[in-house]
């Protein structure tokens, strides 16, 4: 299940990515909180906080 999350997580941090025009007036805002996310969670897997099938 952790790895599903975290494709999940990279799929709407592609989604997230300004390339349609209604959307590039946001800037990278929306990605760089889901980054931010993930970068979290891969974190805290690697030091151990959060079990392999979180």
């Amino acid at each position: 299940m952790g790895w599903l999350v975290l494709i999940v997580i990279l799929l709407l941090l592609l989604g997230a990515l300004p390339t349609w025009g209604h959307s590039r007036k946001w800037g990278y805002f929306p990605s760089g909180i889901l980054g931010v996310v993930l970068l979290i969670i891969i974190i805290l897997l690697l030091l151990g906080h959060l079990p392999r099938g979180f």
